[in-house]
C-alpha cells in the first residue's frame, strides 16, 4: 500500500478508515490475529519500556477496528481496562443506540493517537450523524508486556468521566429557556462558562419549568448532581423558561474578565439580598470551582480573622498589631512577603491593609481565643462550613474546622486546614459590607425548596472596622493596583496561598463597590492583585 493510503475494514454497518502519514503503509486488515493480539507481539518475548512507534500503530488500528466493527469485547482485549472498556463500547452501540461507526485516526504523536469518528445516532425512527474527535494513549501492560491501550471514559468521548454512560432517548429533563434577573437569556453559547451550571439547573428544575423533554444522544453523570449534558438532539423538546438570579451585564464582564487567565474563577454577588449576579469559570475541565472548589484562600481569610480578634475583644482597628520580621507559633516559624519592611507600631488596620502575616500570627495566641474560636466566627458570623447551604445548584460552603498546633495560626492566614472557594469569599466580603448573613442563591428562593442557611452576622462596631480596613487596602494597601479607577464607596483584600508543588501561589481576590461584592482566584496566579485582582475590578467595574 502506497504511504498516505487509507485501509477499509467492513463488518456490517461499522467501518474503521485509519491513514495518513502516522500510518504510513501499515494495511489495518492485516493487524489483527485471530487469537485477538497483535501481529508483532506473536510468538515474542515479553517486552519492556515504553512501545515502539510500531506497537502503538498496530494496537491503535486493531483496538479502532474492532470497535468500529462493533466488537466490544475485541476491541476491550486491546486496552489495559478490558471489562470497563467492554462494558463502556457495548453501551456506545446498545444504549447510545450508535451505529454505522467510521473511525479515522489521525496523526501519531509519540504513544499518542487522535481520531475522529463520523457516526450515526438512530432511535426510533429517528436518526442524525454524529461527528467528533478524541484520543488515547498506548501504554505497556504492566503484566503482559503488551502495548496497550490506557483505557478512560473520554476514549469513547472526551466529555465522558469515570463512571458516566452515553444515552439516547427521551432525555432525563426538559429543555430549559434560563433567563437572568431581568428576563434576558443566558445560553452556553453567548456565556460559555455557564455550560455546566445551566447542565445542572435544567436537571433540577426542568420538571418544573413547564417544558417537555426531546429525544437526544446525552451524558449521563455519574455524579447525579452535575446533571446530563446533550451531545445531539435527535427530536426537539419544549423548553420551559427558568428565571435565574443572574445579571446578563454582569455575566459577560465575568466572561472575558476569566478569559484572560487560565484555571481562573469569580462570582459576583448582591450584599443586600444574597442573589448570585455571575459565575464564570476559566478551565479545560469544566468544573465549576466557583462554587464547588475547595482551596487555601491565603491572606483574604484575614477579614473573617479579623472580624474575629475584633469581637473577641483582643484588639481593633486603631489597636496594636505588630508587623514583625517572622513570628514562631508552636515550632513553626512564618514570614511575610518578601520585601514587606517591619513596622513594630503598626495597628490592626495598617498591618491588615498591607497583609501582613506575623501580626495575625502573633496575635491568635492572645486570651480569650482558643483552637475553636476561628471556627466559631466562621460558621455564627459568617455562615461558613457548616455544609446547610441551598443555593440551587450544587455548592460547598468552605472548611474552617477547629486546628491544634500550627494550624491554628496557619488557618488564621487562610493556610492551614481552612477551604473556601470564590462563592465563599463574595458571600464573606457581602456579610463584612452589611453585617448580615445572607446565604447566595441562584435561583428565586420559592424554587429551591430547602431552608437556607442562617448565622447571627456581626456586630455594627465590626462591619465598621472591617470596612474601613478593606477600604484602606483598596485605596493604599495591597489592593490599590488592582482597584484604581474605582470610585465610590470600595473596598478589598488580597490573598496569596502557597500550595506544595506549585511554582507560583494561587492568586486570591475580594473586593466590594455599592452593593456588588466579587471574589476570585487563579490557580497559580501568583500575588492576589496580580491575577485574581484585574478580574475582581473588571466586574465591579461593569457593575451589576
Amino acid at each position: 500500500m502506497r504511504k498516505g493510503a487509507k485501509a477499509a475494514l467492513v463488518g456490517g454497518v461499522f467501518a474503521v478508515l485509519v491513514g495518513g502519514s502516522g500510518y504510513g503503509a501499515y494495511n489495518v486488515v492485516t493487524a489483527v490475529n485471530a487469537d485477538g493480539g497483535s501481529s508483532s507481539g506473536k510468538n515474542t518475548a515479553r517486552r519492556s519500556g515504553p512501545p515502539t512507534r510500531e506497537e502503538v500503530r498496530e494496537t491503535a488500528a486493531a483496538f479502532l477496528a474492532a470497535w468500529a466493527k462493533g466488537d466490544a469485547d475485541g476491541a476491550a482485549a486491546y486496552t489495559d481496562n478490558a471489562q470497563v472498556a467492554a462494558e463502556a463500547l457495548t453501551g456506545y452501540r446498545e444504549d447510545a443506540h450508535i451505529e454505522k461507526v467510521r473511525l479515522t485516526a489521525g496523526r501519531i504523536s509519540g504513544t499518542r493517537v487522535p481520531f475522529t469518528v463520523r457516526a450515526t445516532v438512530a432511535y426510533e425512527g429517528k436518526s442524525k450523524p454524529l461527528r467528533y474527535s478524541s484520543a488515547f494513549e498506548v501504554v505497556r501492560g504492566v503484566r503482559s508486556g503488551r502495548a496497550l491501550v490506557d483505557w478512560r471514559a473520554d476514549v469513547v468521548h472526551p466529555d465522558l468521566r469515570r463512571g458516566d454512560t452515553l444515552e439516547t432517548g427521551e432525555a432525563a429533563a426538559p429543555p430549559i429557556r434560563a433567563v437572568d434577573r431581568d428576563g434576558r437569556a443566558l445560553t452556553a453559547k453567548a456565556y460559555p462558562s455557564l455550560a455546566p451550571v445551566l447542565d445542572q439547573l435544567r436537571s433540577k428544575y426542568g420538571d418544573r419549568a413547564g417544558g417537555r423533554p426531546g429525544i437526544e444522544l446525552y451524558i449521563d453523570r455519574a455524579d447525579a448532581g452535575a446533571g446530563t449534558k446533550t451531545l445531539l438532539t435527535l427530536a426537539e423538546g419544549r423548553a420551559g423558561t427558568l428565571r435565574t438570579t443572574l445579571s446578563a451585564s454582569a455575566q459577560r464582564a465575568a466572561e472575558g474578565a476569566v478569559a484572560r487567565h487560565a484555571e481562573s474563577s469569580v462570582v459576583a454577588v448582591k450584599p443586600s439580598t444574597g442573589e448570585v449576579l455571575a459565575v464564570a469559570n476559566h478551565r479545560e475541565d469544566q468544573f465549576n470551582a466557583a462554587f464547588e472548589g475547595k482551596l487555601a484562600p491565603g491572606s483574604t481569610m484575614k477579614i473573617v480573622t479579623a472580624a474575629m480578634l475584633i469581637e473577641r475583644g483582643v484588639t481593633k482597628a486603631s489597636g496594636p498589631a505588630p508587623c514583625t520580621p517572622e513570628a514562631t507559633w508552636q515550632s513553626q516559624t512564618f514570614h511575610n512577603l518578601k520585601g514587606m519592611a517591619p513596622n513594630a507600631k503598626a495597628t490592626l488596620a495598617d498591618s491588615f491593609a498591607r497583609s501582613c502575616n506575623t501580626a495575625f500570627v502573633k496575635l491568635v495566641d492572645e486570651k480569650p481565643l482558643t483552637d475553636a474560636s476561628l471556627t466559631e466566627e466562621a460558621q455564627g458570623g459568617f455562615g461558613l462550613g457548616r455544609d446547610d447551604w441551598h443555593t440551587g445548584i450544587r455548592s460547598s460552603d468552605g472548611a474552617v474546622p477547629p486546628s491544634t498546633g500550627p494550624d491554628r495560626a496557619a488557618n488564621a492566614i487562610g493556610q492551614g486546614r481552612v477551604q473556601l472557594n470564590p462563592l465563599n469569599l463574595a458571600s464573606v466580603t457581602a456579610t463584612a459590607m452589611t453585617g448580615s448573613f445572607r446565604q447566595p442563591v441562584l435561583v428565586p428562593k420559592s424554587l429551591i425548596g430547602d431552608e437556607l442557611a442562617t448565622a447571627r452576622g456581626l456586630k455594627a462596631g465590626t462591619v465598621a472596622q472591617l470596612r474601613q480596613m478593606m477600604r484602606r487596602t483598596a485605596v493604599s494597601g495591597t489592593g490599590a493596583r488592582a482597584m484604581a479607577g474605582l470610585g465610590g464607596d470600595i473596598g478589598a483584600k488580597t490573598g496569596s496561598a502557597e500550595v506544595d508543588g506549585q511554582r507560583r501561589p494561587n492568586s486570591w481576590f475580594t473586593g466590594y463597590r455599592g452593593d456588588l461584592a466579587v471574589a476570585a482566584m487563579a490557580q497559580e496566579g501568583g500575588h492576589g492583585g496580580d491575577t485574581a485582582g484585574p478580574i475582581v475590578a473588571a466586574v465591579l467595574r461593569a457593575g451589576a
